[in-house]
């Protein structure tokens, strides 16, 4: 049997897996040992594959799916939360860099049309790649992640209204009036939409998952949700929406439902597929013999058209509030050309709003910022930490962006009190309990809105706790405990850092995802460093070894030798336990028994000692269940009453034998 795509896949499959094993060996990142591998085995490489349009035809499937994941990450409300730095931040990203690039494009273009479309396809970045690299670094619930994260989606929102423009940017096919209505109509259909999604998130999609997880059946349950995804996606695009737009929706819906995680977990490994094939189809584009005959065309326009971006995304941060550092750092991780944009330019292309030789010249420029964003992301907290901290920047910024006085603490002369460095789920539970404890603590967040919604009821600041001063102005080296609860390695490093320098006697305690960034942290002056990934684990395998009858002094002792070996497991420690299946295959007439005190009966009345149960008829009453409430393990002067249900250890023939205790007249 012949089947021709295949035979492309598994040429990709295979030639990725050199690639991407070679780059591991040098640390460069997977996305770009995909793109290599589409320049490889693409028709302008080794010509390897030749079905390039059925292949982008799949990637578009990896798409869906990440912005399926991507939603369902998310929620209604977390949306909802998120609209002002969306709409706002989102809609001052694309018009500005639309403004800055329009005036360099037409004096190289000589047309103000083609500028425009220009400005429209660089306005664009990267969804796949950005947030693929801050979810595996553990970054999305940073400030700059969020930042990022928020002006991806308005991107994907816009998306729609400039593939409408782009008949009306070439003259052909639309009057500006008819634009104009679809213009609207796509906005309604939008609106539309998530309306729609609003209720199948409350009402029809939890109820039906409920149903199919009643089956117990995985297979179907995988099914029902990528049937949702893609059912949804297909609605988007009937409407003339984009795919990407409607699996976001469908991810937002499945948010809704507890159920949400489970979905993910089996969405994730065909996400990983097939937005691999994306990246490598993106490669296969790449003209080489025109790159190599036009290189200083090219390096020239992917240079301009990062500084751009990052020029615009750092003034848009600060206007959204944040401090300078996220705003360096999300102005770095959107300065690469987006996926969207290759749609978008194929739309320009048959329209004629971009020549050939632009053509090749935009591809490969936008397939060089590509490659260059994973690097420069990597490299991004560090500058910024640089930048932020120069002498220059310093007193240029001196009293700005760093401590909102009017939030801080009336007392100023704090002493021996807890500073909390972010304000999420970590944070409020810490200042919760310190507030019920009676501890002096102040709080101090970058997220300006937070800051906001919290001022009135908590002694919260906004600021950056990477710059010394702000830590001075916290009373750092007045304060007995520093508690590091953000989703930022590089800034907690960096707080961990000044914070020790000021204050030795500090006792500085950070919370980090990864185990691997513990050592790090205790270098720079951490006293404590708690790993998520850890602790997770840690508190798994003490409730596991719980239900094998694991004594709980072996378990916390177990607990604490792990922890003082720096989080190093190689010591095996011998936790003696006996699971009670297998306790029963050993003693298989032993058992737990529950047996009812009926009213009037021998021991309706009595205490377990005066009973002597266990003395003369060898019961062992290890519970007893009264009412709504069980009581464990009673003493001698318990009295039972009518009603009870003793749950007793012993033999069945022995439970036998004593029943008549339990009876009334008898």
């Amino acid at each position: 049997m012949d089947l021709p795509l295949l035979n492309e896949l598994v040429t990709i499959f295979c030639l990725s897996i050199l690639v991407i094993y070679g780059c591991h060996k040098i640390k460069i990142p997977p996305v770009v040992g995909f793109l290599l591998t589409g320049v490889v085995c693409g028709p302008y490489g080794l010509g390897l594959v030749s079905a390039v349009h059925e292949v982008e035809l799949m990637a578009e499937i990896g798409i869906v799916l990440l912005m399926f994941s991507i939603g369902m990450e998310l929620s209604v409300s977390e949306l909802m939360r998120l609209r002002k730095p969306v709409f706002l931040g989102g809609a001052l990203q694309v018009g500005l860099t639309t403004l800055v690039v329009v005036p360099v494009a037409l004096f190289a273009l000589g047309s103000l049309n083609r500028a425009v479309f220009a400005g429209f396809l660089a306005a664009l970045s990267s969804t796949a790649i950005v947030l693929k690299i801050l979810q595996q670094s553990g970054q999305m619930e940073s400030p700059y992640g969020r930042i990022s994260l928020s002006i991806l989606i308005f991107q994907d929102l816009i998306i729609v209204p400039m593939v409408l423009a782009v008949p009306l940017l070439a003259g052909s096919g639309l009057s500006g009036e008819g634009t104009g209505i679809d213009l609207l109509l796509s906005g309604m259909k939008t609106v539309g939409l998530m309306g729609g999604g609003f209720l199948l998130a409350r009402r029809l999609v939890p109820a039906g998952l409920a149903l199919v997880v009643k089956t117990r059946s995985r297979e179907l349950f995988l099914i029902t949700t990528l049937g949702i995804c893609l059912s949804i996606a297909m609605i988007t695009s009937a409407l003339g929406l984009s795919l990407s737009l409607g699996a976001f929706m469908a991810g937002l819906i499945m948010s809704e439902s507890e159920y949400s995680h489970s979905a993910l977990e089996g969405v994730l490994p065909f996400k990983e597929v097939f937005t691999s094939l994306f990246f490598t189809s993106v490669g296969m584009l790449l003209n080489l013999g025109f790159f190599t005959a036009h290189l200083l065309e090219i390096a020239a326009v992917t240079v301009f058209l990062m500084f751009c971006k990052t020029l615009v995304v750092f003034p848009v941060s600060l206007l959204l509030g944040y401090p300078l550092r996220p705003a360096i750092i999300a102005g770095l991780a959107l300065c690469q050309i987006g996926e969207f944009s290759f749609v978008l330019a194929k739309s320009g292309f048959d329209h004629g709003l971009i020549l050939p030789d632009s053509y090749q010249i935009f591809l490969a420029a936008s397939i060089a910022t590509m490659a260059a964003a994973p690097f420069l992301i990597a490299a991004a907290p560090r500058f910024a930490s640089a930048v932020a901290g120069s002498p220059l920047v310093t007193r240029l910024t001196a009293g700005k962006l760093r401590v909102d006085e009017e939030t801080m603490p009336e007392d100023t002369a704090l002493r021996d009190h807890l500073i909390i460095i972010g304000f999420g789920i970590g944070g409020k539970y810490l200042a919760r309990t310190a507030k019920l404890s009676g501890i002096p603590y102040t709080v101090l967040e970058m997220n300006p809105d937070t800051v906001r919604a919290y001022a009135g009821t908590e002694p919260i600041s906004y600021g950056d706790a990477t710059h010394p001063s702000v830590l001075q102005a916290l009373g750092v080296a007045r304060a007995r405990v520093l508690a590091v609860v953000i989703s930022d390695p590089a800034a907690a490093r960096g707080i961990t850092e000044a914070a020790r320098h000021m204050a030795p006697g500090l006792h500085i305690v950070v919370r980090t995802r990864f185990l691997g960034e513990v050592e790090a942290l205790r270098e720079l002056g951490a006293s404590d460093v708690i790993p998520e990934e850890f602790e997770t684990a840690v508190e798994i395998f003490a409730r596991v070894l719980s239900r094998y009858l694991v004594p709980r002094a072996d378990i916390e002792r177990f607990v604490h030798d792990v922890r003082s070996e720096n989080y190093a497991m190689a010591r095996k420690l011998h936790v003696p336990g006996i699971p009670l299946e297998a306790l029963r295959k050993q003693m298989p007439e032993i058992n737990v028994t529950a047996v009812g005190v009926e009213a009037q009966s021998p021991l309706d009345g009595v205490t377990l000692a005066d009973s002597e149960l266990r003395a003369k008829h060898g019961l062992t009453v290890i519970g007893v269940l009264r009412g709504d409430e069980i009581v464990a393990n009673p003493g001698g002067s318990f009295m039972l009453r009518a009603g009870d249900v003793a749950y007793v250890f012993a033999g069945s023939e022995v439970v036998s034998r004593a029943a008549p205790l339990f009876s009334a007249g008898k």
